[in-house]
């Protein structure tokens, strides 16, 4: 028995195994299979002709989950996205390619295929022909069942329902929430070390020394961080405010900056885990936005809470030269809108920049059931997420990295699938149905 697999531009011969009746019964469990199993359906195929240490999928069609995994825990715990886009870059072609590359933090044998129709890729690490095959080079059957598993996951996602995309919307905003925790993070340790190194009141030794002293702690504040971001439990807030300013006194001792703190009311109500973050990485972003700025000698952080939300308040004495548009801003705004929060930028030539953010402490409700009845695609319901939050086209043609044609076509379908009229009918009706 033979199959042609079929792919653009090729097609190759495919000779299947004898044991027809076990081969077919894998095949069609993963034709299958639903998305959460999809690796361990492919693994479970593959093993009585590939033996392998773990199965990685990468596939942005899933863009809550883009790894799919099955195999040893050391490895498929540890794969990163990096390595996975690197590898997937470094293919020369859509052909199997076999060699070494660095998987789960060490260079390993792999065999990896890409799936030309959405830029997936499989890679099986440690790959040879399992015991007993008849398969002299197993790497066509990898190819042909690939294949399959690639198709089903474009289906799958295609036909999702409600369900599955608010899950995969949030698993993005929470992975969006811990990266940007890091690049906080990173972006105020660079900032400190250059502004010491460039401190006209330390010589070189103590400059020196200074500078690694701030790196230790650093690495050691970054190994900790993942462990931080997913700590949901609530967080005093007084508690909460101190550790921004000790996250930013390096900073502030070498910008020639003063940096005024305006601290909470004690007995302010606790802040759950996910706020307080976003929080603290948006002070410190908005510092770091303003620092930059030229003449500006003094900057002011209040936080307060007002029972419902916590109020955060930031202002600078420049000239009023804050970008609005500008990448970081926009990034600290989108922070911010994931928890379903406000923030309201005045720019004053000649006084400063003052910004003013309310984040709410109880959790946002997730969309009702009944927003889904409107059949919108999901770009479509990503743009009515934007313009809910108040952006303008441009903002939202920015933040999906499309044009701004591509942003004012969906929102000519939005408005004849709402049955509206107006940008303000349809952000009411979003609104209404929890869109935020």
């Amino acid at each position: 028995m033979s199959v042609v697999v079929e792919q653009p531009g090729r097609a190759t011969s495919l000779a299947l195994p004898d044991v027809k009746g076990t081969f077919l019964q894998a095949v069609s469990a993963l034709a299958d299979a639903p998305l959460t199993d999809i690796a361990e359906r492919l693994r479970e195929a593959l093993l009585p002709y590939v033996g392998s240490t773990a199965l990685v999928i990468f596939t942005e069609d899933c863009t809550g989950r883009p790894q799919k995994k099955a195999g040893e825990e050391e490895i498929i715990s540890r794969v990163s996205i990096g390595e996975l886009e690197r590898l997937r870059a470094s293919l020369p072609s859509d052909n199997p390619w076999q060699g070494d590359a660095e998987i789960a933090g060490a260079p390993r044998a792999v065999l990896a295929v890409k799936f030309s129709l959405s830029n997936a890729l499989l890679v099986i690490t440690d790959p040879h022909p399992a015991e007993g095959t008849a398969q002299d080079s197993p790497v066509a059957l990898v190819e042909y069942l690939w294949q399959i598993a690639a198709r089903r996951i474009q289906e799958k996602v295609a036909d999702a329902p409600p369900s599955y995309l608010i899950e995969s919307r949030a698993a993005s905003a929470e992975r969006l929430r811990v990266t940007a925790e890091l690049v906080d993070l990173h972006s105020t340790t660079l900032e400190t070390l250059l502004a010491a190194l460039r401190s006209p009141s330390l010589d070189h030794a103590s400059a020196r020394s200074t500078v690694t002293d701030l790196a230790a702690r650093a690495l050691v504040a970054l190994r900790t961080v993942s462990d931080r971001t997913t700590d949901l439990v609530e967080e005093p807030v007084a508690m909460a405010f101190e550790r921004l300013q000790e996250d930013l006194r390096p900073l502030t001792r070498f910008s020639g900056v003063n940096v005024q703190f305006i601290e909470p009311p004690l007995n302010g109500r606790a802040l759950p885990g996910e706020v307080a973050h976003a929080a603290r990485a948006v002070v410190r972003g908005l510092v770091l936005a303003m620092i930059e700025q030229p003449e500006v000698r003094r900057i002011r952080a209040q936080w307060d809470c007002d029972g419902e939300n916590l109020l955060i308040n930031v202002r600078d004495d420049g000239q009023g030269a804050l970008s609005t548009d500008a990448t970081n801003i926009e990034r600290l705004e989108r922070r911010v809108q994931v928890l379903a929060g406000s923030m309201q930028i005045d720019v004053m030539p000649g006084w400063g920049a003052d910004v003013a953010v309310t984040l709410p402490l109880n959790a946002p409700a997730s969309p009702p059931g009944d927003a889904t009845g409107w059949n919108l695609a999901a770009r479509e319901m990503e743009v009515l997420q934007h313009m809910a939050a108040g952006k303008r086209n441009r903002s939202i043609a920015s933040a999906l990295n499309i044009s701004e044609n591509t942003v004012k076509f969906h929102v000519r379908n939005l408005f004849k699938k709402l049955d509206v009229r107006s940008r303000t009918e349809a952000i009411a009706l979003a609104h209404s149905h929890g869109v935020r």
